[in-house]
């Protein structure tokens, strides 16, 4: 159990390391997603599996999607790409530096902590957290897919056309820039 852990924790470090020093976004991308995905093994060597799935779907699935759209729409290249001032990337190694030394003193003196409660299996589960939430958590859960279902309800009004703003837009176009517009 140890050493998987060690393994994921290299697998998160390294795809970490890449996100950052990637030379094409795509490419820093997908090694955001090995990192999400990483993080998701951590979730379930702690025996959080509904965590470990919700961060799948949520972070990898949709997050890193949008990313995607984001980087394909603004097509980015070198040609377009600023280059930063000497000043500017020496004072981020500088300060990456003090953090990783900070990093490296806390390590040092130990991060011994004990256990708040004894180890119970059942904690992380689906089964668990069902539970707690359809009988415990009931009224704010209700309340939230309401609160959610207005939300989405407001998008789609927003989002319609309406067609008398259409008609009054139009309404100043002489005939000929109309039959052009449509």
């Amino acid at each position: 159990m140890k050493e998987l852990f060690y393994i994921i924790a290299a697998i998160s470090v390294i795809s970490a390391v890449l996100v950052v020093s990637a030379r094409s976004p795509i490419n820093s991308v997908i090694a955001l997603v090995v990192c999400f995905l990483s993080i998701a093994g951590h979730y379930v060597l702690l025996n959080a599996q509904f965590l470990a799935m919700v961060h799948v779907i949520v972070y990898t699935g949709a997050i890193m999607v949008l990313f995607l759209n984001i980087i394909m729409y603004m097509n980015l290249n070198k040609a377009s790409e600023p280059r930063k001032a000497l000043l500017t990337r020496v004072s981020a190694v500088v300060a990456g530096g003090i953090l990783f030394l900070t990093l490296l003193g806390a390590i040092g003196q130990g991060l011994t902590a004990p256990p708040a409660n004894e180890f119970d299996g059942s904690i992380g589960l689906v089964r668990s957290v069902g539970t707690v939430l359809f009988t415990d958590f009931l009224l704010p859960f209700e309340v939230s897919s309401v609160l959610f279902l207005s939300a989405m309800v407001g998008v789609v009004m927003l989002a319609k056309k309406d067609k008398v703003t259409k008609e009054v837009a139009t309404a100043d176009l002489s005939p000929a820039e109309m039959e052009r517009r449509s």
